[in-house]
């Protein structure tokens, strides 16, 4: 089977490497990929992936190159192609792609359509309000005493939101996404959201359109700096199975999330048929969805493709032809800790360019993948390319070993201005 990947992340090479791992995968291309994918090897015939110099977001391009190469699988990872109708474009066109279409990615790509959509459906969700004018909001951060989310509509690369704790602070973050546009177009209208303490989870569910095949727990760090400090990120770090949320408890917040989600997607003909990956706060009062995502979590993926132990392929075509529940999920019984090595001044302004050493060595640990993200090949050498570089993940047989595998090869690990988290799973422990 040809398989062409969409994307350039460390979600990307997540997906690359577990797709050639499969018997069943022939030739796999990865549009635009990155230095990391560019050595992958397929399990099936040895061939190298290959990069292709296409941009995620040109559409035309891609759909060229899947026909004219006879791709027999495209798999979508980013959250921008599919807002802009990637999976609609390739089906109409007669090739198969996995992901949601323009109608369904909207659970991303509006905060404000997915808000709506829970509160018609009884998803348990906070207190929350849209706004195109930002005295309105300001109105409302008021009655929330200024303890509140600030969240851009559109898609903004995971930065979107910012937290806010007096009045003061949510009137400069609604002119901060509003007036300024700090976020461009994605701020033309603000989803103003209570703040509510609790544990703050991840949940991954693969969907067919009628069954939801539902992920490990994991849990991500998305702030930059350790003791959750710093500016939101595109997430920093996360760990899988987490030890607090066993099966059961697993189950309950999904009869809680999916089951009221899966049946409003049927009651109102969104046909989802991709990965929908809800951000969830364990409160006293039960599981509230603070927002939904339409894709693989990045760095979830990382975590979750070292331990599923089925084909991947298998349940993507399942995903897309709405057979899951021909599948059960088979996973690893060990712990997977995913350490981000960033650039540094991220997800701030950042310096490109700088030479990357130590990766030989990382990679040469038992239970370590390295992932890359941000990274390119530039006269022989591998060097940084973007705000979040590389993604150690390693897997133990249980999570404290896999946390100090992880952070030993992070510590072999070398570039001008990188940095890391140092606590990631460490409240588990």
């Amino acid at each position: 089977m040809k398989i062409l990947v969409i994307g350039g992340g460390g979600r990307e090479h997540a997906l690359v490497w577990k797709l050639a791992q499969s018997p069943r995968s022939t030739q796999i291309w990865c549009a635009p990929g990155n230095a990391g994918i560019a050595n992958e090897t397929l399990k099936s015939n040895d061939s190298k992936v290959e990069c292709v110099n296409i941009g995620a977001e040109d559409l035309d391009s891609l759909l060229d190159f899947a026909r004219d190469n006879k791709a027999d699988l495209t798999v979508v990872g980013p959250d921008n192609p599919l807002a802009m109708g990637i999976v609609d474009k390739f089906q109409t066109n007669g090739l198969r792609a996995w992901g949601p279409t323009k109608q369904a990615a909207q659970f991303e790509s509006s905060k404000i359509f997915s808000q709506e959509f829970m509160d018609r459906n009884g998803v348990p969700t906070m207190k929350s309000a849209s706004f195109k004018a930002p005295s309105d909001a300001k109105v409302f951060a008021a009655e929330l005493e200024g303890r509140c989310a600030v969240k851009a509509d559109g898609l903004a690369l995971g930065k979107g939101v910012l937290i806010c704790n007096s009045i003061d602070e949510a009137n400069l973050a609604i002119e901060q996404i509003m007036t300024d546009r700090a976020f461009g177009d994605a701020g033309s209208s603000v989803l103003v959201q209570e703040l509510i303490a609790g544990m703050e989870v991840s949940l991954h569910a693969l969907c067919d359109g009628k069954t939801a095949k539902l992920f490990p727990s994991s849990q991500d760090h998305k702030r930059a700096l350790d003791d959750d400090l710093g500016l939101n990120t595109g997430g920093m770090g996360t760990y899988s199975p987490v030890p607090l949320l066993d099966k059961d408890k697993l189950y309950e917040i999904a009869d809680a999330v999916i089951e009221p989600w899966l049946a409003g997607c049927i009651r109102e003909g969104i046909d989802f048929r991709g990965m929908i990956y809800p951000g969830i706060m364990l409160t006293d009062s039960g599981p509230k969805v603070l927002e939904f995502n339409a894709r693989f979590g990045d760095p979830e993926t990382q975590v979750y493709l070292t331990r599923l132990e089925n084909d991947l392929i298998d349940l993507l075509e399942a995903s897309i032809d709405g057979t899951l529940d021909k599948h059960e999920l088979q996973w690893s019984n060990q712990s997977a800790v995913c350490v981000v090595i960033a650039s540094g001044g991220y997800p701030g302004s950042y310096e490109k360019g700088k030479i990357i050493s130590g990766l030989e060595a990382a990679s040469a640990l038992p239970g370590v993948k390295v992932f890359h993200a941000g990274t390119k090949i530039e006269n022989n050498a591998i060097v940084n390319s973007g705000g979040r570089v590389l993604g150690v993940t390693a897997l133990g047989d249980n999570l404290l070993s896999a946390r100090n595998l992880a952070y030993e090869a992070v510590d072999k690990i070398q570039f001008d201005g990188a940095f890391s988290r140092k606590d990631i799973a460490a409240k588990a422990l």
